[in-house]
């Protein structure tokens, strides 16, 4: 199995299912009024740090979302050293029971099969957050399916993309459910998001079927509740993205949501091209950064005319 491949610096679960009566506008009398879900105080400092986080972070110009302009060019050039980074590195490695952040060169990794996303709420979570976010993943799933030409479906049949939309409550309590989406998961992969740290906005794990395998079959995402709209969003856009092969960050991709600094919140003209370059039907899975930059360089080159010529 493939584990953490992307961290940023609808089911509900265990959520009672909408009676009969409810949905056809009718009160049900006899029964009793459904138990409210409460936040913790923890859950709520946490909303507090991340609104301010994200007003200090727009107030000096960042999570941008405009997709990239005349201050960000880029070449062919550029596209490709950050398609090899983002790609052909992993972000994150296992070290004992615990996963660092440490690069190192992997093999190209992609899905080579029908994506269907299902998208799972906390029970903390309110319902009009529930039918934004909802919403959100839904156009934006479209979008990634434009771009790569993967079939990318949001449905609760069969599902092998799980996004998660936790706040801190219902993640604490979540490794019976990655359990369940991932048997044999490993202990650190559960720890890892069970103990996420204040400073680890949102996740994705990717999983191959095998240890031989270059074909992703499963992956789950992680998205804290806690974030104001924006951060939510942004957290949406990257980790998503990141679950479909662009595992690593690099500080010289720019205009680009593949990298730290958070200057921009969205997806970019920069990134969709990385994502056409990763499922161009030339790049194969497991392919080494070696093996992949000379098809990169010519399919950047495409991209590069396509978009000059436009």
């Amino acid at each position: 199995m493939v584990g953490l491949i992307g961290a940023a610096g609808c089911t509900q679960l265990e959520a009672p299912e909408t009676p009969p009566e409810a949905e056809a506008n009718i009160a049900p009398r006899t029964q009793p009024a459904p138990r409210v879900i409460r936040r913790s105080a923890e859950s709520f400092a946490l909303e507090r740090h991340y609104n301010e986080l994200e007003r200090d972070l727009v107030a000096q110009g960042l999570l941008r979302q405009d997709g990239g302009g005349p201050d960000v060019p880029f070449n062919t050039r550029n596209l490709v050293e950050n398609f090899i980074r983002i790609a052909l590195f992993d972000e994150y490695r296992p070290a004992g029971d615990i996963m660092i952040a440490r690069e190192t060169e992997s093999r190209l990794r992609k899905w080579e099969q029908p994506i269907r996303m299902k998208i799972e709420f906390g029970r903390t979570i309110p319902k009009a957050q529930r039918t934004l976010d909802m919403n959100r993943v839904i156009s934006y799933s479209s979008r990634l399916s434009n771009l790569t030409k993967v079939p990318i479906s949001v449905s609760n049949d069969t599902a092998n993309f799980h996004v998660l939309l936790l706040n801190e409550d219902d993640r604490r309590a979540i490794a019976p459910r990655l359990k369940e989406i991932v048997p044999g998961i490993s202990d650190t992969s559960i720890r890892t998001v069970v103990d996420m740290p204040r400073s680890t906005l949102c996740l994705v794990f990717a999983f191959s079927a095998d240890a031989e395998s270059s074909s992703y079959s499963k992956a789950i995402a992680i998205i804290r509740g806690e974030h104001p709209d924006l951060m939510r969003l942004s957290c949406i856009h990257e980790e998503l993205a990141q679950g479909l092969g662009l595992a690593n960050d690099s500080a010289l991709a720019r205009p680009s949501i593949f990298n730290d600094d958070e200057e921009f919140g969205l997806l970019t003209d920069h990134d969709e091209f990385l994502l056409k370059m990763l499922y161009d039907p030339r790049m194969k899975s497991g392919m080494t950064a070696r093996e992949a930059r000379p098809i990169a360089e010519k399919v950047a080159r495409e991209l590069i005319v396509g978009r000059n010529q436009s």
